[in-house]
């Protein structure tokens, strides 16, 4: 039995760099690499950051002006960044605004995480809404610094 090597696999990481990328297209679903940490270099989010940031991002890009084309929205095992799927029906521009626009969000925001509860998260102790913005504000800045964002994983 033969095996087929997954397409993120293939991804040269010690190229990558912190961005928004096109992971995959997969029929009518796009799945967009958010890169918020350069992969293998020693600095990777932490659980908390992890969790916090796919509570607060997960829930603003679900009522964002994109929200019925989204998906899923959640960490990479990697500890580098994040996933968000969406219907190709949806710009490659509408999903760099609506994410410019979450993380904005995200960083105006000061309340509870939400669902930062027992009855909603199964590890709800793990939770920072500071460590989150932390995060949210590099990646933002790192998104403005490179715009125009062309969406392609860098090739040598």
């Amino acid at each position: 039995m033969s095996i087929e090597r997954i397409a993120s696999f293939t991804v040269d990481h010690d190229l990558l760099k912190p961005g928004i990328y096109i992971s995959r297209i997969d029929g009518d679903v796009v799945t967009y690499d958010l890169r918020t940490c350069t992969p293998n270099a020693g600095v990777y989010m932490d659980n908390c950051t992890m969790h916090s940031v796919e509570h607060m991002f997960a829930t603003f890009i679900r009522n964002s002006k994109i929200a019925s084309a989204v998906l899923y929205f959640g960490p990479m095992g990697c500890q580098t960044g994040f996933y968000l799927l969406v219907r190709s029906s949806v710009s490659r521009e509408q999903v760099l605004q609506a994410v410019l626009d979450t993380l904005q969000r995200i960083l105006d925001y000061d309340g509870p995480v939400f669902g930062a509860s027992r009855k909603e998260c199964g590890n709800y102790r793990n939770l920072s809404l500071q460590s989150a913005k932390t995060l949210c504000r590099a990646y933002l800045d790192t998104l403005r610094a490179a715009e125009p964002i062309d969406f392609q994983y860098q090739k040598e």
